[in-house]
């Protein structure tokens, strides 16, 4: 079966090999062969044929031979899709589009500023920063007036600091930092490292000195300024496990000495040679890590109070447990079960990937393609139209409301690129379709960002619908989705459900080749499990004197239930050794058993000869069997249908 039509799990995996044969580069556009009216070349075959095949196979004629048959009823079957119309389905349609949006992502971005950033992100993981923080809160839309005033608040009070005011203490004041947990901590953020913080924070935060204070940085929360007090070397990670009694915030006096007297309690037991697992299960008040000995998941740096990680990463040996320890949440006996640096560059990268895709950073790959495209395809941006459709803008914009007939007949070109012309109303129609309650601000400002949303995302757009023409093996990828649904959606029907649901063709597959599924030789047996040798010797005297499986059960069980337990069922030759070696009808001597030492007595009731299994006991392998012969009989009736050749020349260049 061609591997295609396995599943949609395997469509989704499918990663595109490039080839790299000389002889089948130059005729890569070769017709090598036709399917029905359908014409498939050398460059349509190789790119799947290296996909599914390894290295040694490539080399292998005969594997290409027996690969160009399996590729030949893969395209029968999709050409049948087509004829009977299923790629004109909006469920296939919308199906597809969905796996393009995917595989189209990896292409809308810039792939050399997307390697620097992962390999900025690594460097920055290698190193953890402790810092301190000032904000004054700043909406990302506010007007000008507003973004002036919360700056020259961060400039005065950075003055203040420059000029020898403790930076802590500053933070601490009511009414400067806008950070609720300032007051507490005086800004402090402690220890942390890359991806824990937001992209120019985290940016600002590597880049100043020791001891230095930066200039005011911009994020979305507003207008910060940070002051670098150490750096260390990353610590890795740790795996512990914990005990803990919580101590709630209003607890009591007497509750809060309980709440340590008990941990205590719980420590002396631990140095007396109590089971860790054992204490924490019965007393840590953790429950959903009690129910695994105390162990918590893997964690690194800023991922646990300051108090609790600082304890794990000073414990040094594989076993070792920690004085009992105060954080926020309680207190924690700690455990430590292993220890890893950090991994290399090449392990981490596909994780890095993935968080920096979900990173705020990713931006910036994505800004980078598009200052790319608008120089290639010659983007021109018009000011003077973009400044006419401030007029049609009011503040209704911010309730949601804003009427698109505001715009009137508003219809300059706002932006071009290529053959793509961008006017005042398709401007319109996409602030109309992008409403939404928001804070209010300069209305300039709102349609400025509104304004370089609509013009990236146009020129995204354009962009992916040029990947197919731009890279060919994007185009060969899709190609191969678009077959492989097909493929899955017709076979479904026509093979696999079909042999499930046609339970009267099924059986008639059985009823003519039931000889296809036979019994081997078996033998109706009895096991019989002592719990020693003297219930054995009871149990085989019984047998001999022809009581009943019952009766025997009965007899020597009265006392205890787990004397004797008997299993009685058919076995096949060659499934259980002990039946195997008294293959005779009988009762046997008293065996002890190789792996669980009982003493065992077998009695072998009657042999059976080999004959057909019934339907039902051989309904999985005949289902599977079946779906093979009407996958059979199909291809048959497809190959009749449409007109296979294959061009022995054009193939022989490829071998």
């Amino acid at each position: 079966m061609y591997r295609l039509s396995v599943s949609k799990s395997i469509i989704l995996s499918l990663a595109l090999l490039s080839y790299n044969g000389t002889k089948a580069q130059s005729n890569k556009n070769n017709v090598l062969m036709t399917v029905g009216n359908s014409k498939i070349t050398v460059e349509d075959f190789l790119n799947v044929y290296h996909k599914n095949n390894s290295t040694e196979n490539l080399k292998d004629t005969k594997s290409l031979d027996e690969y160009v048959n399996l590729f030949v009823n893969f395209k029968l079957k999709v050409k049948e899709a087509e004829e009977l119309g299923l790629d004109t389905v909006k469920s296939f349609k919308d199906e597809l589009s969905g796996y393009r949006k995917q595989l189209a992502q990896p292409y809308l971005t810039d792939k050399a500023v997307n390697e620097k950033l992962l390999q900025e992100t690594y460097t920055r993981l290698q190193t953890d920063i402790r810092a301190s923080h000032i904000l004054v809160k700043c909406n990302e839309n506010a007007l000008p007036k507003d973004t002036l005033e919360a700056y020259n608040k961060i400039m005065k009070i950075r003055t203040r600091i420059l000029k020898g005011e403790n930076f802590n203490n500053v933070a601490s004041e009511k009414g400067i930092s806008d950070d609720p947990s300032a007051k507490d901590n005086g800004g402090n953020l402690g220890y942390f490292t890359a991806l824990q913080m937001v992209y120019p924070f985290e940016t600002a935060a590597y880049n100043t000195k020791i001891g230095n204070i930066s200039m005011p940085i911009r994020t979305r929360f507003g207008y910060h300024i940070v002051k670098v007090t150490d750096s260390r070397k990353a610590r890795g990670e740790v795996l512990t496990a914990h005990i803990m009694v919580k101590t709630p915030v209003n607890m009591s006096k007497d509750d809060s000495l309980t709440a340590k007297t008990k941990i205590t309690e719980i420590y002396n037991k631990l140095k007396a040679g109590e089971k860790f697992e054992d204490m924490a299960t019965q007393f840590s008040d953790d429950k959903a890590s009690a129910k695994k000995g105390g162990e918590l998941p893997w964690f690194g740096t800023n991922k646990m109070p300051a108090e609790f990680e600082e304890t794990s990463f000073l414990l040094q040996n594989k076993g070792d447990f920690s004085l009992p320890v105060k954080t926020q949440y309680g207190w924690h006996i700690i455990k430590l079960i292993d220890k890893k640096a950090l991994a290399s560059f090449n392990e981490m990268k596909n994780e890095l990937k993935a968080k920096v895709t979900k990173d705020s950073r990713s931006q910036v790959g994505k800004e980078s393609l598009i200052a790319k495209l608008k120089l290639e395809y010659s983007c021109k941006e018009i000011q003077k139209t973009r400044e006419d459709f401030y007029k049609v803008v009011d503040t209704t914009l911010f309730d949601g409301r804003w009427d698109i007939a505001k715009a009137g007949s508003l219809s300059k070109t706002m932006f071009n690129f290529n053959d793509k012309i961008y006017t005042q109303k398709d401007f319109a129609n996409y602030i109309n379709s992008h409403q939404s309650k928001r804070s209010k601000a300069d209305i300039k400002m709102v349609v400025d960002n509104l304004y370089k949303q609509f013009v990236d995302e146009s020129i995204i757009a354009y962009e992916e619908s040029r990947l197919d023409i731009k890279y060919p093996e994007f185009k060969a990828l899709i190609q191969e989705y678009r077959d492989g649904i097909l493929l899955f959606e017709l076979t479904d029907k026509k093979v696999w459900s079909k042999a499930i649901k046609d339970t009267i063709g099924s059986k008639e597959y059985y009823e003519n080749n039931k000889n296809n599924y036979m019994w081997n030789e078996r033998a109706d047996a009895s096991i019989y499990s002592c719990a020693d040798e003297k219930i054995a010797k009871k149990v085989h005297d019984l047998l001999k004197i022809g009581k009943a499986e019952k009766e025997i059960i009965s007899e020597v069980n009265k006392i205890s239930q787990l004397n004797l337990q008997v299993e009685t069922r058919t076995f096949n030759k060659g499934e259980n050794d002990m039946i195997d070696k008294n293959w005779t009808p009988g009762i046997s001597e008293i065996i002890v058993s190789p792996t669980s030492k009982e003493n065992i007595v077998i009695s072998v009731n009657k042999l059976l000869k080999p004959e057909p299994k019934s339907y039902i006991d051989s309904k999985g392998v005949v289902t599977a069997d079946y779906q093979n012969y009407l996958e059979k009989k199909w291809l048959e009736e497809l190959k009749l249908k449409y007109k296979v050749t294959i061009d022995k020349d054009v193939l022989a260049t490829i071998k």
